[in-house]
């Protein structure tokens, strides 16, 4: 009995704890959509990210292209999250984007520009490989984008991501 205690102990105290996202040099690939209730930045499409650990970086793009002429829309954009604090299954960061929304109009091509200070949360469920994102903060128009929203769910962006490592 001894022996099973000390052989049970040990397997206990050399497990190590399955991190769940935040695991440096894994990268996510998924789709982010945003909930704004008036064009933004991101209307949705595929993403990709890196996680460095310490921060993650990450990528958008999203295309859409209705029958006819003259309306196709593109949104392409970067984002960098420094993490303020982690745990086994989530991640709170601050940090923001840069995206460009290149939309056509009746009339011409807009070229909207957003700069995007916030933050993020991240939830990884299961087994870690899978992400969910809620993403808020302040959205900047300059270019052709003029303005300035505050808000959580009014400026926000959900994604989903699933991570190799």
């Amino acid at each position: 009995m001894k022996k099973l205690c000390l052989v049970t102990a040990f397997l206990v105290a050399s497990a190590t704890p399955a991190l769940a996202g935040g695991q440096e040099g894994s990268i996510g690939v998924g789709a982010e959509v945003s909930l704004a209730a008036v064009p933004s930045s991101l209307g949705g499409g595929v993403s990709m990210n890196f996680d460095a650990g310490m921060f993650h970086v990450g990528g958008f793009l999203g295309l859409a292209d209705g029958e006819g002429d003259d309306n196709t829309n593109i949104f392409v954009g970067g984002r960098f999250y420094y993490h303020v604090h982690s745990t086994l299954s989530s991640d709170f960061g601050i940090g923001g984007g840069l995206s460009l929304a290149s939309i056509d109009t009746p009339l011409d091509r807009q070229t909207n520009l957003f700069i995007e200070p916030g933050f993020q949360i991240r939830t990884f469920l299961g087994g870690g490989n899978v992400a969910l994102s809620f993403t808020g903060g302040i959205t900047i128009g300059v270019a052709d984008a003029g303005g300035v929203a505050l808000g959580g769910q009014v400026t926000g962006i959900a994604g989903v991501h699933y991570y190799f490592f």
